[in-house]
């Protein structure tokens, strides 16, 4: 999860900068960066607080043991790649970390971090750091000063909460206050899928500042105030017709003869959409009364039509002149009625699933009869239940 936010804050980061860039989790390190002039590859360790580096850590060789592994088998290119520890852990004074921080520190002091390096590994005994001194002793004395050269250990790093935080602080420049957090809630989704891919395809190469750069930007424009975000996962949701077969809007439609296929379609965009704006609602995206609103707008356009519909439709005409008419207005509620709720927010299953809500409240419906119909047969069970 470290690993991961802090990836993407590195995006972040990055993506201020320009989008000649790539970042990718678990391909040269625990995250590799690839920009304009060289790489970044960081290694990241989350410990509890209270917790020290000190020139016997393990934290500290186990690190060291890969690059120098890396640089035995000539796999890293130390004039062009620099070499990050980040720990959430404390930096011993004078310890090797402690010397092999940035130069803004004011204390980085390569030649003592190196004798440090060697004094521990001279004095330690631990079975847990073997490989580590292994690889170490393989260096030349060249190539470890030239590997330290390209090391900054950062201590007391930001932890995966802290981390949030400034990315937070990041987003409320694209989208505000108000929305960082659900904005934030769902670059890290975007970010989490996209990174599995990453590691469980080999085609799947490293995210770059152009896809990233696409994704945000897209993101940031369904929060905009004439836009609504529409949730990836909301939106592929296949729920099974037979568990709602019971309910309202599902009656209705057997009222006049909906086929198994489309009340199944009905059944995904009613989902859907009832979903979808409960999110909308739990994340504070929607303006008081919003909902009521569109509604408001989506019974009166059907009025008109179900009202013409009335006039249409004589004493005299039979179930299946009823039926036919009745499938004119679903028809124009299902393919051709696209209100929207907010100008920007033109998913069809937000405008078709919001009609089958309505449905199922008996607000809007089809069959001229509906009303005295599906009262016939749903007050006994009201009956029964109170």
């Amino acid at each position: 999860m470290y690993q991961l936010r802090k990836a993407l804050h590195s995006c972040v980061d990055q993506h201020g900068r320009g989008l000649d860039w790539c970042i990718a989790i678990e391909a040269g390190d625990d995250v590799e960066e690839v920009v304009e002039g060289g790489r970044i590859l960081y290694q990241l360790k989350h410990r509890a607080a209270g917790v020290t580096m000190s020139d016997y850590s393990t934290d500290l060789w186990k690190t060291l043991r890969i690059w120098a592994h890396s640089v035995t088998n000539k796999q890293l290119d130390l004039d062009e790649t620099d070499l990050f520890l980040l720990t959430t852990a404390d930096l011993t004074p004078d310890s090797a970390g402690y010397l092999l921080q940035p130069v803004a520190s004011g204390v980085r002091d390569e030649s003592r971090g190196l004798q440090a390096l060697e004094a521990a590994r001279k004095a330690s005994t631990s079975k847990d750091n073997k490989k580590a001194y292994e690889a170490f002793d393989k260096l030349s004395a060249d190539e470890r000063r030239a590997m330290l050269a390209r090391v900054q250990v950062i201590g007391n790093a930001p932890d995966v909460d802290e981390v949030e935080k400034l990315l937070l602080e990041r987003v409320v420049s694209a989208v505000g206050h108000a929305y960082a957090s659900p904005f934030l809630q769902r670059l890290e989704g975007w970010f989490y899928q996209r990174t599995i891919r990453q590691l469980r395809t080999e085609e799947m190469d490293a995210i770059t500042g152009n896809e990233f750069d696409y994704v945000f930007t897209d993101l940031r424009n369904q929060f905009r105030p004439e836009n609504l975000p529409i949730d990836e996962d909301i939106a592929v949701l296949q729920p099974n017709p037979s568990d709602y077969a019971s309910m309202v809007f599902v009656r209705q439609m057997d009222l006049i003869d909906i086929g198994k296929t489309r009340v199944g379609i009905a059944v995904r965009d009613y989902i859907r959409a009832f979903t979808q704006r409960s999110r909308w609602s739990e994340d504070k995206l929607l303006l008081p009364g919003e909902i009521s609103k569109y509604e408001r707008r989506l019974v009166e356009e059907w009025q008109d039509l179900f009202a013409e519909m009335e006039d249409n439709i004589g004493a005299e005409s039979t179930e299946a002149e009823k039926v036919a008419a009745a499938k004119k207005i679903y028809q124009w509620a299902t393919r051709e009625a696209r209100p929207r709720i907010r100008v920007g927010c033109d998913e069809p299953f937000v405008s078709k699933g919001s009609f089958h809500i309505l449905a199922n409240d008996l607000q809007v419906g089809w069959h001229i009869d509906f009303m005295t119909r599906l009262m016939a047969v749903l007050e006994p069970v009201g009956v029964a239940k109170a």
